[in-house]
């Protein structure tokens, strides 16, 4: 049974396509032992509650220093015992200590075909303002394993999208969450749990 963390800092719609895929099957062998976010007011730990998972809210304004606050982080990712760290849209940079840690054993959603706008500073709706700016016909979400650089780590699974005459960057946004990210995360969590990657 692979068990495994979820890191997430707003809404949660990725964890909850991943807790839906659980439901119906699509997942298999895996349980979730933990939600974690840095954000109180995060809707994903209402979503966890429903579920009956844990859900912790480990936020770094209640130390009195980042190292603290990493190290409560590392603290509960040990004590949900997982095997996989699964970052649906988590706003925190991870440290070096952490990574270390799971190296090999985390993954992270990204809404774009990495190596396209990703990297520093590229996250929410600005990653699908600049793809709009750009003017690409399409883009799309990749799942990857998270190393020491930021959306540099080695592509686990990438689902094309189609950019539309007219779109603004919410309803952009939207089309990648609905067609390419619940599609992706609860796929690459299966694939892991199956052991069904090189």
């Amino acid at each position: 049974m692979l068990k495994a963390a979820v890191l997430v800092s707003g809404g949660g719609t990725n964890l909850q396509a991943v807790l839906d895929a659980l439901d119906q099957g699509k997942i298999q062998n895996t349980k979730i032992t933990a939600v974690i976010s840095n954000n109180p007011g995060a809707y994903a730990l209402e979503r966890a509650r429903l579920h009956g998972i844990p859900a912790l809210c480990i936020s770094p304004k209640a130390y009195e220093s980042r190292e603290a606050f990493h190290g409560a982080l590392l603290q509960a990712l040990r004590d949900s015992e997982a095997d996989l760290v699964v970052l649906a849209g988590c706003l925190v940079v991870i440290p070096e200590s952490i990574i270390r840690e799971y190296k090999g054993r985390m993954i992270n959603i990204h809404p774009s075909l990495i190596p396209s706008f990703c990297g520093t500073g590229f996250y929410g709706l600005k990653v699908h303002e600049e793809a709009l700016k750009r003017g690409v016909k399409v883009t799309g979400a990749t799942v990857h394993f998270v190393d020491e650089g930021t959306d540099t780590g080695p592509i686990l699974l990438q689902k094309a999208v189609e950019v539309k005459e007219g779109d603004t960057p919410e309803v952009l946004q939207r089309r990648v969450m609905e067609e390419a990210e619940w599609v992706l995360l609860p796929k690459a969590i299966d694939m892991i749990a199956r052991r069904d990657i090189k």
